[in-house]
């Protein structure tokens, strides 16, 4: 029984979790110069791609349809992947340290981008990259911090009462 109360409880945190995120990486994108830029010129790009194709005579809902999918799959990578490792992990090992749940999550948050490189492209973790992944981490950490305090508290087993304390006056310990 422990094991579905568990199970319903990691969902239900993660389920609460993961909109915290979002909206911490949308406000995070909104309020950081950098991500603006870089987002205001990735939209410009997609709409002029998808003019293009439309002009070539070609199907730009295709194009449309990948890049949800594109955009679909990325959240569901940085938003959702992270949480659910270290929520599993803090559930298997029964940690209930909020530093767990936090750094651990925003540090996997922001270390996706940088596993998913190709090899050959190693670059300085410097301006636009160092803020990205900066912004990134506070994202993450914000999903796991949620988690914790929907779940993660109460992650493992319950700890053991401690025996009462002796005091000398119990007649039955002399």
């Amino acid at each position: 029984m422990r094991l579905v109360a568990r199970l319903f409880m990691l969902v239900l945190g993660l389920a609460l979790a993961i909109p915290a995120g979002g909206l911490a990486l949308l406000v995070g994108i909104l309020l950081e110069p950098a991500a603006s830029e870089l987002l205001a010129t990735w939209g410009v790009a997609m709409v002029d791609a998808i003019f293009a194709e439309a002009a070539r005579g070609g199907a730009p809902e295709l194009l449309v349809g990948s890049v949800a999918l594109g955009l679909w799959t990325l959240c569901a990578t940085l938003l959702v992947a992270p949480p659910t490792l270290v929520a599993l992990v803090g559930e298997t090992v029964g940690t209930r340290a909020m530093a767990w749940y936090g750094g651990a999550c925003g540090l996997l948050t922001a270390l996706v981008p940088w596993a998913m490189r190709p090899r050959g492209s190693v670059a300085a973790l410097a301006g636009l990259e160092g803020r990205l992944t900066a912004l990134l981490f506070l994202a993450g950490a914000v999903v796991g911090l949620v988690y914790w305090l929907v779940s993660g508290r109460s992650a493992g087993r319950p700890p053991q009462p401690l025996p009462p304390a002796w005091d000398g006056s119990s007649p039955g310990l002399r």
